[in-house]
């Protein structure tokens, strides 16, 4: 199914769709790539608000894109990667039976798939500025990766795979 497609799917159910990228096989490559999709995702929702901060503090805007740019492709697969295996360690004790790759794809699938809310707020930020717009965005992009990953990280915890 086209990653467009498994998008949209999961707003509807994201156990379902995260139980078809578990059946798929054990991946590495795949998780990466999500990964990496997810962060330059992130990186282009930036864009508005730091040509917004450029423009009204007269700063280089190249400057603060190179800085956004290895921030959010460099730094923070690796932020995300720790996180993963934390959620993993965290599911553990709570009796989770999943593996190490279940936990990595479910966070970084849960942030893809939470990525046109991720636009949305980057959108918002840098053309309404600060205020409850943006608040209020946030707020509903936050609570839509946090409804996907535990979804997610529940399916893949109660897998058991080899």
């Amino acid at each position: 199914m086209p990653v467009t497609r498994d998008i949209a799917a999961t707003y509807r159910g994201p156990g379902a769709v995260m139980r078809r990228l578990l059946s798929a096989g054990r991946r590495e490559d795949r998780a990466l790539a999500v990964l990496m999709g997810a962060c330059l995702l992130v990186f282009i929702a930036q864009w508005p608000v730091l040509s917004r901060r450029a423009h009204l503090e007269e700063i280089e805007l190249n400057a603060l894109l190179a800085g956004a740019l290895f921030g959010w492709l460099f730094i923070a697969p690796l932020g995300l990667y720790l996180l993963a295996a934390l959620s993993h360690l965290l599911a553990r004790l709570v009796g989770g039976q999943g593996d190490w790759y279940g936990a990595r794809l479910a966070l970084f699938w849960s942030l893809l798939a939470s990525a046109p809310l991720i636009l949305l707020n980057g959108l918002v930020a840098g053309f309404v500025g600060p205020g409850p717009a943006l608040t209020l965005v946030g707020a509903v992009w936050f609570g839509v990766f946090m409804w996907f990953w535990l979804a997610s990280l529940r399916v893949a915890e109660s897998a058991v795979t080899a």
